[in-house]
């Protein structure tokens, strides 16, 4: 029976109903075909630049007068450079090779038989994200790579600007005959709140929140389907004592540089109490000069005036701004447990000259990802990998750390016997 014979179901049931049939017929389809799709999808996003930037402005104009925070109007903001690195992305996409179907060798057999594992999708995703328009494109392309489906739901302010992408991404995979149902897009139109659509667990295999921590937290609390978390800011770093000061500066700045959402950004450092004040002010202002604000805790604000005071509640969130607070440790283990206790979770720093510190903090430090005297920036496209990535987790469920096409895959075990038992 179709979906289209269900005219009593609700629109977003309809929608996850009409994506479920369309993952069962990606699922199968040939690695190239899907490639060719996403290529397509890069075409056709590429010729839209005008009518896609004309959307923008109205959400840009729309989101001023209903006085939208200033941070959602960055992120929502869409300029041509930032519609090409989303082409960019899209072109590589189409262009690695089928992450499905893989053979790997299980980790258990059994008599008289031979047994191992492909990687498969996962089937319909939803990818719930706040602004970011040309995220939605990233993340349907990603999901057409490797044969799910996927449902966006935006947020409000950028409804112009996805309904204009979406509408291009439909007919280019149409055009290629993917089915119909391989990219939804749910729209105020519908009537449908977020929790209609995250609690379809009969059709839905995995949500994707992205945005603020409040409102991850939010598609936590409220779904039945597993989620995929995202995190992003309130990255820590621990300078240790008698370390490179031009490396810390280096590896603040550089991870504030990921454009346009800062994931991996370090906006908290602990400062070994030894530390020369000289050094401390010198970091300080060449900080400063770089366009930070700086905070401190009590006992540095108290001996550099020109700091602000962090508040308490300020060391377990982040400020997704070029914000930095310092604060004073006597040891690199009361860090480590100061991190465990009040960092996100997937992407924190040492910088040190010994390698038993460095040890140290890789193994205590419970975070998806460990840098030893190096930055945690975060790109998307990156130009040393052949991968994509599409933000990070740092949860220990599902995925951990980067969220990348293997992410958004499962696995199948096969048993291939001989016929005797």
């Amino acid at each position: 029976m179709s979906v289209d014979a269900f005219d009593d179901v609700p629109e977003v049931m309809r929608i996850a109903m009409r994506a479920y049939s369309a993952s069962l017929r990606l699922g199968i389809t040939k690695g190239i075909d899907r490639s060719r799709a996403v290529l397509a999808m890069a075409r056709a996003l590429n010729n839209a630049f005008d009518d896609i930037l004309e959307a923008n402005t109205l959400d840009l104009e729309a989101s001023r007068e209903m006085a939208v925070p200033e941070l959602i109007l960055d992120w929502l903001k869409l300029t041509p450079e930032r519609l090409e690195a989303a082409v960019d992305i899209l072109q590589r996409l189409g262009e690695l090779p089928d992450p499905l179907r893989r053979v790997r060798t299980a980790d258990y057999q059994l008599d008289d038989s031979q047994t191992y594992s492909h990687l498969m999708p996962l089937g319909v995703i939803a990818f719930i994200y706040e602004a970011f328009p040309e995220l939605g494109a990233i993340a349907a392309a990603m999901c057409i790579k490797t044969g799910n489906s996927i449902i966006l739901k935006g947020s409000t302010e950028s409804s112009h600007s996805n309904a204009a992408i979406v509408d291009v991404l439909q007919n280019a995979i149409l055009d290629k005959g993917l089915p119909v149902g391989s990219i939804e897009l749910i729209t105020s139109e519908h009537g449908a709140s977020l929790r209609d659509l995250i609690t379809q667990d009969k059709y839905l295999n995995l949500v994707i929140p992205y945005g603020r921590p409040s409102f991850v937290q939010q598609v936590v609390r409220n779904s039945t389907v597993p989620v995929l978390k995202s995190a992003m800011g309130n990255c820590y770093a621990y300078w240790s004592l008698n370390s490179s000061l031009e490396m810390l500066r280096g590896i603040i700045v550089d991870s504030h540089s990921s454009e346009p959402d800062p994931v991996n950004a370090i906006e908290k450092v602990l400062v070994h109490r030894q530390t020369l004040p000289s050094s401390l002010t010198t970091l300080f202002n060449s900080l400063k000069e770089k366009g930070f604000d700086i905070k401190g805790d009590e006992e540095l604000t108290a001996a550099f005036g020109q700091l602000q005071l962090a508040s308490d509640n300020e060391w377990g969130n982040p400020y997704l701004n070029r914000t930095v607070a310092f604060k004073l440790v006597d040891s690199l283990e009361i860090a480590i447990n100061w991190i465990n206790q009040y960092s996100s979770g997937h992407a924190d720093c040492i910088v040190t000259e010994s390698y038993q510190e460095s040890r140290q903090f890789a193994l205590g430090v419970n975070s998806a990802s460990t840098y030893v005297n190096a930055s945690p920036r975060f790109s998307r496209n990156t130009s040393r990998s052949d991968a994509v990535f599409l933000g990070m987790s740092n949860q220990k469920g599902h995925r951990r750390g980067i969220i990348n096409l293997e992410s958004l895959t499962t696995v199948k075990h096969i048993v291939q016997g001989n016929g005797r038992f």
